[in-house]
């Protein structure tokens, strides 16, 4: 079986949002760090999750929730910024 390219993806992207994570408890914004690292590690969750769907319908919803996770992760930096 080939390497599945998405998978590798988010599971790179969620040790770097650790990393960002880190970055800001040190800068003191726990709630903007628990909440990036929510989203972030719950977009390769879903998308392994959806590995194993029940359905096509399944396979849909489940990485329909990553990409809806993925936005969620990428407006919260912007938000920090402009607030």
């Amino acid at each position: 079986m080939s390497e599945n390219v998405v998978k590798q993806k988010s599971f790179d992207f969620a040790l770097k949002i650790i990393e960002l994570q880190k970055i800001l408890v040190e800068q003191k914004e726990f709630v903007m760090s628990k909440q990036i690292m929510r989203s972030a590690t719950s977009i390769g969750a879903n998308i392994r999750e959806s590995e194993y769907a029940e359905s096509k319908a399944d396979f849909i919803h489940k990485l329909a929730i990553a990409l809806k996770e993925a936005n969620e992760t990428i407006i919260l930096p912007k938000i920090r910024t402009t607030g």
